[in-house]
């Protein structure tokens, strides 16, 4: 039976793995399957074309990884420290990211399909031109200051519990995010987001934003000063 994490409408498959069945490699070069990869402090991790499935990688920091048209297939990433990580033109297919730290990176041209992200920062992170094609969530995430240009985020994507302050939405498709749970007054380029799903209780929150983003004055501060 597969397993799977639920985010209210959203159900994302995650990776099917069996500890009994992973061999523990020093190395992601080779396209390994069934592997365990951990403890690995790296100056540069860089993967072109290539493909890894059916494994776990935990607690692996570098200062710089670039992983480019790498398709990724029923993978855990655990306690990983991936600072400016550029991710493109690859796609990620049950696949879980918890408890990472991805600050800055750049994923471009990257389609996900059955994701999870979950306690990972993504603060000043960019997101141009991503398609989710099936589930995708981020739970109890930071996304402080980080954008999404030209993305399509639709029906199959939650954002549950995140922290929002000052990301951003610049041109693409998001009819249908669902973006109950969280904090919305922080967002920017709200114009790009018709059709999402929200609760009632946000709107108020909206119109923060909104008010923010236009950099209006209140007659009443004026009236005050």
């Amino acid at each position: 039976m597969q397993t799977t994490r639920t985010v209210r409408r959203t159900r994302v498959t995650l990776p099917d793995l069996d500890d009994g069945d992973l061999d523990e490699v020093d190395s992601l070069e080779g396209e390994p399957r069934d592997f365990s990869y951990s403890g690995a402090r790296l100056r540069e991790l860089s993967l072109s074309r290539s493909q890894l499935m059916d494994g776990r990688i935990a607690d692996v920091t570098t200062q710089r990884t670039r992983l480019d048209g790498l398709r990724l297939n029923s993978v855990e990433f655990t306690g990983c420290d991936l600072p400016n990580l550029r991710f493109t033109d690859g796609k990620l297919s049950r696949v879980t990211f918890t408890d990472c730290k991805l600050l800055g990176s750049v994923w471009e041209d990257t389609t996900f399909e059955d994701v999870v992200f979950e306690r990972c920062k993504f603060d000043l992170a960019t997101f141009t031109r991503v398609r989710a094609v099936g589930p995708v969530v981020f739970v109890s995430c930071s996304l402080r200051e980080a954008t999404f240009a030209a993305a399509y985020l639709g029906a199959d994507v939650a954002i549950d519990d995140c922290d929002l302050a000052l990301t951003e939405f610049d041109g693409g498709k998001y009819r249908g995010l669902d973006l109950r749970g969280n904090d919305l007054s922080g967002l920017r380029g709200l114009s790009w987001l018709g059709g999402v799903i929200i609760d009632r209780a946000q709107t108020r929150q909206l119109a923060q934003a909104l008010a923010d983003e236009l950099e209006l004055t209140f007659g009443d501060d004026l009236d005050q000063s």
